[in-house]
């Protein structure tokens, strides 16, 4: 009897109907992969293990940035901060005399501000009611809430009527840390600074930290910027803060504000910042960092990947009488290609899967004991992380996969 033998370039098997379906197409790389066992296993932990850091490094890069820009943004983007410096040449000249900041003047010179505010940093020890504590002193005027936003736990702020009294606004931290003390801070009371007595007028609200600021304004003591002569001999403004309505002329306002200042303070080197160019810095290296993350996190992907290949090459190896019977029978090198093309897909998609959620389980926790306001999203991780895990299973097996389809029936039966 003639031997029976198909030909796959028949016309009959080039039918767009022949071959197994799509879903068995699918469930064939199942079945395989659940035979390997304990070696498929390991190739899909590994898998797992690069997108998890791929997910995780992206989430936590993401959550790092949006703390980084929370912070940045309580300066306020409609800020302009002018520092005041002495020239190095002028340091060993005669002092300067005290400058002072007029912010009447200053509004009618640019109408584009709202509101100013110097500041007058110095250091001493407050006493209340016979314990002494270790604080800062920042003076400044009227219009410093306004500049910075500041809310009231007691009393009232500062107002132009106090500028030549001895009335002091105490930080939320200077007040808790004598009520710590067994000393209740609150208005009426009287803070010995410096041999002055100062009457105790407001407190403040928790500010946070505002990196604008030498010091923070939880713990420094408010003053008017004419009190601190009391303290400091010859009181020299550091800084001037300026709030603009519109954040969108802050870089026309900003050469105006230097000139009006280095006019009315000569001898000081004036430097105009912009909190806003701040924050655009402070994305692009947060996102830079981001992608470093996510870089360190693909060397994970690749070496689970190089698990995949190893996996796909031993499983070709190990199958060469199945495929030489698969062709024997009609297959064709495509369907052999897919056939272990598909086993690495599923592979990586099943390892993509739980990488992802332990990635973002692990990202959360992390979140969670750092002790950041809240845990954001990643729009980028998921995508990045289970796209860059699936095209290293289809990279990683499409070598085995094309080795396995360039054989021959009687090749691959012969050396089976």
């Amino acid at each position: 009897m003639a031997e029976l033998v198909l030909d796959p370039s028949h016309p009959a098997l080039a039918q767009p109907g022949y071959g197994p379906s799509w879903l068995q197409r699918l469930r064939e790389p199942v079945d395989n992969l659940r035979q390997l066992g304990r070696r498929a296993a390991l190739a899909l932990l590994g898998i797992a293990v690069g997108c998890m850091a791929v997910v995780a490094l992206l989430t936590i890069g993401h959550n790092a940035e949006q703390q980084a820009m929370n912070v940045f943004k309580g300066m306020g983007s409609d800020l302009l901060v002018a520092n005041l410096h002495i020239p190095d040449h002028g340091r060993n000249a005669a002092p300067l005399a005290a400058p002072a900041l007029e912010a009447d003047a200053l509004r009618t010179a640019i109408p584009d501000i709202a509101a100013a505010a110097p500041l007058i940093i110095t250091s001493a020890d407050a006493r209340l009611k016979g314990h002494a504590l270790s604080t800062s002193l920042l003076g400044s005027n009227a219009e410093l809430h306004r500049v910075l936003a500041l809310q009231l736990a007691q009393g009232r702020f500062l107002s132009r009527f106090d500028s030549k009294a001895t009335h002091a606004v105490l930080g939320a931290n200077v007040a808790a840390e004598w009520d710590r003390a067994g000393i209740h801070a609150g208005p009426g009371d009287r803070v010995q600074i410096a041999g002055y007595l100062f009457q105790v007028i407001g407190i403040l609200q928790p500010a946070g930290q505002n990196p604008l600021l030498p010091v923070p304004l939880d713990d420094a003591i408010l003053l008017p910027a004419e009190s601190m002569r009391r303290i400091v001999p010859n009181p020299q403004i550091s800084s001037v803060l300026a709030r603009s309505p519109s954040s969108a002329s802050l870089a026309e306002l900003s050469p105006a504000l230097q000139q009006w200042l280095a006019a009315r303070m000569p001898g000081y080197e004036v430097d105009v910042q912009i909190p806003r160019q701040l924050l655009e810095g402070m994305a692009q290296q947060s996102r830079l960092f981001s992608w470093l993350l996510a870089g360190l996190g693909s060397l994970a992907l690749l070496v689970g990947g190089i698990g995949v290949m190893n996996v796909m090459v031993m499983n070709v190896a190990e199958r060469r009488r199945e495929i030489g019977v698969r062709m024997a029978l009609g297959a064709r090198p495509k369907d052999i290609a897919i056939l272990f093309l598909l086993e690495a897909v599923v592979l990586a998609a099943a390892g993509a899967g739980v990488g992802a959620t332990a990635g973002l389980i692990a990202a959360w926790a992390f979140v969670q004991v750092s002790g950041e306001a809240a845990f954001a999203w990643s729009p980028t991780a998921l995508p990045l992380g289970i796209g860059s895990a699936l095209a290293t299973g289809l990279f990683f097996g499409l070598a085995p996969a094309m080795a396995a389809a360039r054989l021959t029936p009687v090749q691959a039966l012969r050396d089976a």
